[in-house]
């Protein structure tokens, strides 16, 4: 699969203290209200950005730094609610489109500036069903494997492999449909949970010819 303009990585171990997904949500709480401001405001910029796109056909670099800023604050915050990683996100508001690398989650955004889709963009509220309908049961599902973590990591202080790659994949999947959904990129969002392919193994060095 090719990589997308959208792409989520979450560095954090997998173990996690016990008593974390009893208390994660209560501790999220000021940075869920945060998220929840930016994801209205960002959501008032994507129909600014409707407008702009179809008559000028660009995207203003201003509002896309605002929009990536917004997804990576929203990830940042949900992957600690749901008790993925340890670490308290900051409140770090960098208007770039470059994550900065200072927290365990990555997002990679490449937003598309210029030579838009105009009709894409026009229709993109109808565009967007099929992969939003997707998008819906796969939300809907990680609920129930957060139900299976939350007994995981209480009783044995660790994600299973299987249940964090499915909640990351979904947290993947949400990223991409929001970057087109909020016309941050006009390719559509591949219908799967999988990050880019893995760069190939260097092979190893040959060993010095001996001297005979």
């Amino acid at each position: 699969m090719s990589s997308y303009p959208a792409e989520l990585e979450l560095t954090a171990p997998n173990e996690v203290a016990r008593w974390r997904p009893l208390v994660h949500w209560l501790l999220a709480i000021p940075q869920l209200i945060i998220a929840n401001v930016l994801s209205n405001v960002a959501s008032v910029l994507a129909l600014i950005s409707w407008f702009i796109i179809l008559f000028t056909g660009k995207l203003p670099d201003g509002i896309a730094n605002f929009q990536c800023m917004v997804l990576r604050y929203e990830l940042r915050t949900y992957t600690y609610a749901l008790w993925l990683r340890e670490s308290y996100p900051p409140f770090e508001f960098d208007m770039t489109a470059t994550d900065p690398g200072t927290d365990p989650v990555v997002v990679h955004l490449e937003p598309q500036l210029v030579d838009r889709n105009r009709l894409t963009v026009a229709l993109r509220f109808i565009w967007i069903i099929p992969i939003a309908v997707f998008a819906v049961v796969i939300v809907i599902a990680m609920w129930f494997a957060m139900v299976a973590a939350f007994f995981v990591v209480l009783f044995t202080g660790r994600w299973s492999n299987g249940l964090r790659s499915f909640v990351v994949g979904a947290g993947r999947l949400w990223l991409r449909v929001n970057a087109y959904g909020r016309l941050l990129v006009d390719v559509y969002p591949p219908f799967s949970l999988e990050g880019p392919p893995a760069a190939p193994a260097m092979p190893a060095p040959l060993p010095p010819p001996t001297v005979g």
